[in-house]
């Protein structure tokens, strides 16, 4: 069982910045796909980015390209989501969510939440105009 614990939300003015992590109890915490998403209230949870095990390949949502940048940090067992230029709408609760395996590399196919086993509690961002 991989327990996920999300951090750094908070409350930000338009065209501010946060930067929100997501550490993991997994042992073999590189051989993970680490995902984010988020729901904003009244709305289904929605992709935001990904990036595979080894941290070499990423893929983001249209809505957020440019903007948000995805890392990890293996010795650490966290992943960030880095997120500049925040707009009004990109409040919402951010989940973090783990796969592990296949070695298999789509940036559609991590965009699914079926796909990810296990899930944070998430963690919440506000945005004001």
């Amino acid at each position: 069982q991989v327990q996920l614990v999300e951090s750094g939300g908070g409350l930000v003015q338009a065209g501010g910045s946060l930067r929100l992590s997501c550490t993991a109890s997994a042992r073999t915490f590189s051989s993970y796909t680490m995902g984010w998403f988020r729901q904003a209230p009244g709305k289904e949870r929605e992709f935001v980015a990904v990036i595979s095990w080894s941290g070499g390949s990423t893929y983001y949502a249209d809505s957020v390209k440019g903007r948000f940048t995805i890392s990890r940090d293996t010795a650490k067992n966290t992943v960030y989501l880095q997120m500049n230029s925040l707009k009004p709408e990109d409040t919402a609760v951010y989940y973090c969510a783990a796969r592990q395996g296949p070695r298999y590399w789509s940036g559609n196919y991590y965009s699914q939440e079926y796909v990810y086993d296990y899930w944070g509690q998430g963690t919440q961002v506000t945005v004001s105009s």
